[in-house]
């Protein structure tokens, strides 16, 4: 299934001229923040290739990242493994949303969320969308900026904390990383109100 930028045309045509497509990285790892993305593409200007980020290679994540950064506006909100802890992955992520929002230079009209629930906090209104980074152009725009940014981190990441492979699986639960988890112990970085991290503790 390719995105297409029908939901953006239809706001659009009622005179939401800034549409904004946001998405998460960064749900299911052990550790490392959860990464948002608000991306505002242009109608006449969109990027080749945008799809949902999981589909693709990360040579072409990259590629297509060069243009979306010289063609779209974009706004990257995080939020740290402490606030992860404190209020739940779904919660974290909804905050992660809104702050890639707020970063955005201008508010939005309109906001195209990937799934099927609404941030609580949400200052403007909004459509979710399930599948939506399969759906929507602007969301697949945010997936892509979303998941490179959070790889990069999980790389800088990787160096500091090396044998965790957190460099090539991203803090996802690999074998790899749950038996290094075993073997080394639990950094800062680590999610502890994950199961896996908290049976260790």
């Amino acid at each position: 299934m390719m995105p297409n930028y029908v939901f953006e045309t239809e706001l659009i045509g009622r005179g939401l001229s800034r549409v904004a497509g946001v998405d998460e990285a960064g749900r299911g790892p052990l550790a490392g923040p959860v990464v948002a993305a608000a991306v505002v593409l242009r109608p006449g200007g969109i990027p080749d290739g945008l799809r949902d980020s999981k589909t693709l290679t990360a040579p072409k994540r990259s590629e297509i990242l060069r243009d979306i950064i010289k063609m779209a506006v974009i706004g990257i909100g995080e939020a740290s493994v402490e606030e992860i802890d404190a209020l739940n992955i779904l919660q974290a992520s909804h905050l992660a949303m809104c702050r890639a929002i707020d970063a955005l230079p201008s508010p939005p009209d309109h906001v195209l969320i990937d799934g099927n629930l609404l941030p609580r906090d949400l200052a403007c209104p909004a459509t979710p969308i399930v599948k939506g980074d399969s759906l929507s152009l602007s969301i697949a725009a945010a997936s892509i900026v979303a998941k490179t940014r959070r790889d990069a981190l999980m790389w800088d990441l990787a160096q500091q904390y090396p044998g965790y492979g957190w460099d090539t699986n991203q803090g996802y639960p690999t074998k790899c990383h749950k038996d290094a988890l075993r073997n080394l112990g639990v950094t800062p970085h680590h999610r502890r109100s994950f199961r896996p991290v908290h049976n260790i503790l």
